[in-house]
């Protein structure tokens, strides 16, 4: 057993579990603002009715995302204790700003949306909606600034051994912060757009308070239309990123192995390290080229321009990155199907819609844990890209057998905190927006 590795399986397990709450919250707290802003202006009762039980799902999942986050933040201190005193100045930075300046703001406010609806004025309501949408995406946003400087590491200087902060804006909006943070973004209001679709066809399938869904089932519809779109825009964008900053990770993300003009896309097929090839691969020609540097001919760097020991593992990350890619085009097409059955004012009554958002609805769980995977595994052999190996960034003072103990305890002790989330969930989905508890 290696500790090193049963550590970062360890710390992708924590952090997949903790990944399933942050886009629910975005993308319910863009939609609860909607709603509220809705009710704000034109007094509709059925408006308020959604929101409230909305707000009720967001409580939950901001209870079990706070909680499942805090893990992550000591897994550093025992699990990564070099990682941290090599560059826990810079990185402990944006996780003490969001815990300041986004999760206080957060909690406070959404205990006004859960308490406060008798009790404060409706602009004092509305204000509070916003700011629980704004904390939300405001604490996304030093996350990801976090993890992008672990990506693509700027404005710091290396003194004594330690990474020293040496110009705090070009840390912070490092050359992958921006990009990263609009797909991921968009991924979330992605995420609680097909979520809370999937709540509305539920209802509607069941013929239970029609009146009240129908309305949220077009708000979810119109936001994934748009946001479906804009992920494509917002994907291509990082994989822009990605091949500039990151072209290694780029090379694997294609299984590209050789250097060449005029490179094909590769869109699926089964890539093997040993012979350096990829089986029964289904490419479309000179598109890789097209994509990344908008020429037929133009030169793409391959897995060969690199030493082996930084090829980051080729199989997880190409597969991982090409199902996530699979289910965009997924959402694409579903996108266009609401927009016509939305157009011929349809999307109520055809009830194998309504089925697929249904199943649909974790769908995009899913494709943000695969796109996370595919970034970090990518990222690999470094912690931090170019400057600290992962080998490196473990504590050396855990051993193998306390790494596997703590891992079997997490996944029993988050398999029943999951289990407890979705018992509570389902009960307050049946009890429906007529429930007041």
């Amino acid at each position: 057993m290696d500790a090193v590795l049963l550590s970062r399986i360890q710390f992708g397990f924590a952090a997949g579990f903790h990944f399933i709450f942050p886009p629910l919250t975005l993308g319910l707290t863009l939609i609860i603002f909607i709603l509220e802003t809705l009710y704000f202006r034109k007094n509709s009762e059925i408006h308020k009715e959604i929101s409230t039980f909305l707000i009720r799902i967001l409580a939950l999942i901001f209870t079990l995302g706070v909680a499942s986050g805090i893990v992550l933040e000591f897994s550093f201190g025992t699990n990564w204790a070099e990682y941290s005193r090599m560059v826990g100045d810079i990185f402990g930075a944006p996780l003490a700003a969001e815990a300041v300046f986004s999760f206080f703001l957060e909690s406070t406010f959404l205990a006004i949306l859960l308490f406060g609806r008798s009790r404060v004025s409706k602009k004092a309501y509305l204000t509070a909606a916003f700011l629980v949408f704004f904390a939300s995406h405001l604490s996304g946003l030093w996350i990801i600034i976090a993890n992008s400087w672990m990506q693509t590491p700027a404005g710091y200087a290396i003194e004594n051994g330690r990474a020293v902060l040496t110009d705090f804006f070009a840390a912070a909006f490092n050359p992958s912060t921006g990009v990263r943070y609009l797909h991921t973004v968009v991924a979330a209001w992605v995420t609680g757009a097909l979520f809370a679709a999937g709540i509305s066809a539920w209802f509607l399938l069941k013929k239970r308070s029609e009146n009240i869904f129908r309305p949220l089932l077009k708000i979810c519809v119109v936001i994934f239309i748009i946001t479906a779109a804009l992920q494509f825009v917002s994907g291509h964008l990082h994989v822009l990123q990605v091949g500039e900053t990151q072209p290694a990770k780029m090379a694997a993300f294609e299984a590209l192995w050789k250097t060449g003009n005029g490179v094909p896309m590769s869109l699926f097929g089964i890539p093997s390290e040993t012979t350096e090839t990829t089986k029964l691969e289904v490419s479309v020609p000179k598109l890789l080229s097209i994509l990344m540097h908008f020429d037929s001919n133009a030169e793409v760097k391959g897995l060969n321009e690199f030493s082996k020991e930084v090829w980051p593992p080729i199989v997880p990350t190409y597969l991982t990155y090409h199902l996530m890619v699979i289910i965009g085009i997924i959402f694409g097409i579903m996108a266009l199907i609401a927009l016509i059955l939305l157009a011929r004012k349809k999307l109520f009554t055809a009830n194998w819609f309504l089925k697929v958002l249904l199943i649909a609805a974790p769908l995009p769980l899913i494709a943000n844990t695969l796109g996370w995977v595919a970034a970090e595994i990518g990222r690999q052999p470094w912690a931090v890209y170019g400057l600290l190996k992962t080998a490196d960034a473990a504590s050396k003072a855990v051993p193998a057998w306390q790494a596997l103990i703590s891992l079997i305890l997490f996944v029993i002790v988050y398999s029943l905190l999951f289990a407890v989330f979705l018992t509570i969930f389902f009960k307050i989905v049946k009890r429906g927006p007529e429930s007041k508890i």
